[in-house]
């Protein structure tokens, strides 16, 4: 690996979800740079549009191929050990890393208001392990 695999991808979205990019506009996508170069520039970007809640800039690894999931639901309590008494386990995906944080991004704005759902990223060779522990 040449150590170049990351990107600012980023920009003007249509809502605070940060799953759509707002009309007319088009995402920024900077890069390859290393991963300390691709911080520096996320932090001047982030810095420069502080103030527009509007606009989302992340850093994303695009030689990390592994499909990501979307995993969780509603649990029995806040300590996100066990699903909820009859709860089904939620898996959403494969993604892209950076689709599995906009799907990420979704439903946790979708339940936002429950603080006994929550959702997280797994990767292919935890998703076995995730599901089977908080479903036991």
């Amino acid at each position: 690996m040449s150590g170049r695999e990351y990107y600012v991808v980023g920009g003007e979205y249509a809502d605070t979800g940060f799953t759509r990019v707002a009309t007319g506009a088009a995402l920024e996508t900077h890069g390859p740079m290393s991963e300390r170069e691709a911080h520096v520039l996320w932090r001047s970007l982030t810095a420069r549009t502080v103030d527009n809640a509007m606009v989302r800039y992340f850093v994303e690894n695009r030689a990390a191929v592994e499909p990501v999931y979307v995993v969780g639901g509603e649990y029995a309590d806040t300590g996100f050990e066990r699903l909820a008494p009859n709860g089904a386990i939620e898996v959403y995906g494969p993604f892209t890393p950076a689709d599995a944080v906009a799907q990420w991004r979704a439903k946790t704005a979708a339940t936002v208001d429950s603080c006994l759902h929550r959702y997280d990223l797994v990767g292919a060779d935890e998703l076995e392990a995730f599901t089977a522990r908080v479903a036991g």
